[in-house]
């Protein structure tokens, strides 16, 4: 089947949609996250409410020590809790950030030189809880990475929890579709784009997954974020700043067999409409893609 102009409309409404929304709160449930950030926020909000309960039974200077303790019921990989006085004092931390305990980090600014921690005392100062975004360094992936952090005022204080997107990169998409070419030159089309289409295959990792079109239909035969998309033509579909992609796509894969694309689509982790870097390559009649977004 082919996408016709309505259906061209929808999946444009829904994107800018996305984007718009994208900048919700995690904790505001109108706000349609990907499943994946969802799944991150859930957690990082749990942890959230746990060290909450912990400072009002216990007091601020318990909490402190208990919040500090890398090895301690507050610290799960790159979960953690950190607190922040209105003062603008770091009183507690089990993270990166525990080497500014004690000091004022009113001005602390993140990668991107964000001065983070000014934007949440200004945001505590009209609501008791909210979020903020800014670039900070995930230690699990030791890696900077951007970070979505739930705050919740209580008393003279902001109990903080933060949760990382998982984000591919050119090494890892590259190797991604080089294990999807593997795949299909050895187990053949079928049985490659069924393993492509299951989530649970081995080749949709995060905001990563693998695609497949036909060469002479431009059919998509897999799209690991949207298998139901099988079968559907994608030579007429552009993404959400007018470029046709796909016919693009095809034309690199026919001429060259390998190549890059550049555009703009829906990120499955996020559900934000962010920049992509496709990989491709030509396996007999069809085209492999494997993407990452890179935010710019």
């Amino acid at each position: 089947m082919k996408l016709n102009r309505v259906l061209l409309l929808a999946f444009f409404s829904a994107a800018i949609f996305s984007a718009y929304a994208a900048d919700k709160s995690p904790a505001d449930s109108s706000a349609p996250l990907g499943a994946i950030e969802r799944g991150e926020a859930k957690k990082a909000n749990e942890l959230l409410e746990r060290a909450v309960d912990y400072l009002k039974i216990n007091g601020p200077e318990k909490s402190e020590a208990v919040f500090s303790d890398r090895k301690g019921a507050f610290v799960n990989d790159e979960y953690y809790v950190y607190m922040v006085g209105l003062d603008g004092i770091m009183y507690a931390s089990g993270g990166a950030s525990r080497t500014f305990i004690g000091l004022n980090v009113t001005n602390l600014q993140d990668a991107a030189g964000k001065p983070f921690i000014r934007e949440m005392l200004d945001k505590a100062r009209a609501s008791d809880s909210g979020t903020i975004k800014y670039v900070w360094l995930n230690h699990v992936a030791n890696r900077e990475e951007l970070k979505t952090t739930l705050f919740r005022k209580v008393g003279n204080y902001l109990v903080c929890v933060g949760y990382y997107i998982p984000r591919s990169s050119i090494e890892q998409a590259t190797a991604l579709l080089g294990k999807a070419v593997e795949l299909m030159e050895k187990s053949g089309e079928a049985a490659a784009f069924k393993t492509f289409n299951d989530p649970t295959g081995g080749f949709v990792l995060g905001d990563e997954y693998v695609f497949a079109v036909g060469l002479d239909d431009g059919k998509y035969r897999a799209s690991g974020a949207a298998p139901n998309l099988t079968g559907v033509d994608v030579r007429d579909l552009s993404d959400a700043a007018g470029k046709p992609l796909f016919k693009e796509m095809i034309e690199i894969a026919k001429q060259k067999g390998t190549g890059e694309v550049d555009y703009v689509w829906r990120n499955p982790a996020t559900n934000a409409v962010e920049h992509k870097h496709t990989l491709i390559q030509r396996v007999g009649n069809v085209l492999l893609g494997v993407g990452y977004y890179t935010k710019n």
